[in-house]
C-alpha cells in the first residue's frame, strides 16, 4: 500500500486484526499490523466492529486520538526500525528502550518524534527532515 485511502488503510488494520483473531494466514505486513493491534487492546472493540470504524471521526478539538492515525504510526516506526531508516534511528532507539526497560513507551517517544516531524512537513509543504526527526529523538531520550 503505497498511498492507500483513509478507507483502505482502516480496513488493513481491521483485516489483518480479524484474520489474526481467526487464526488464518497473515502477510508479513499483516502480522505486524496485527502485533501492534494486540499491545493495543482499548482498540479491539473498535477493529471488532469492522464497518462501523470505517466512518467513524476523531476531531483533535475532541480531544481524542485518531487510533488509526496511532496504528499507522506504530506501523511505520516498526518499518523504519527494520531498515535503519533514517540512519542512526535503531541505536537511538535502543538506547531508549534502555531507559524506559519496555519496548511500547520506547516505541511511543519515536512516534511523539514522528508525529511532530510529519506535522511540520505537512506545515511547511516540505519534505520530511530526517534530521529534525532525530534530532527529536536525542532530546527525548535524555
Amino acid at each position: 500500500m503505497f498511498n492507500p485511502s483513509r478507507d483502505q488503510a482502516r480496513r488493513f488494520f481491521i483485516d489483518a486484526w480479524q484474520k489474526q483473531r481467526q487464526s488464518l494466514l497473515l502477510t508479513p505486513m499483516e502480522h505486524m499490523a496485527a502485533e501492534i493491534v494486540s499491545i493495543h487492546p482499548e482498540y479491539h472493540a473498535l477493529l471488532d466492529g469492522g464497518e462501523s470504524a470505517l466512518a467513524s471521526e476523531w476531531q483533535p478539538e475532541q480531544g481524542v486520538a485518531n487510533p488509526f492515525l496511532h496504528l499507522s504510526l506504530h506501523l511505520a516506526v516498526e518499518e523504519q526500525l527494520s531498515i535503519d531508516q533514517p540512519p542512526g534511528l535503531r541505536a537511538i532507539f535502543d538506547t531508549l528502550l534502555v531507559r524506559h526497560g519496555e519496548r511500547h513507551p520506547a516505541l511511543h517517544d519515536v512516534l511523539e518524534c514522528l508525529g511532530e516531524t510529519i506535522w511540520r512537513a505537512q506545515r511547511d509543504h516540505a519534505p520530511l527532515d530526517g534530521v529534525a526527526y532525530l534530532d527529536c529523538l536525542r532530546r527525548s531520550r535524555k
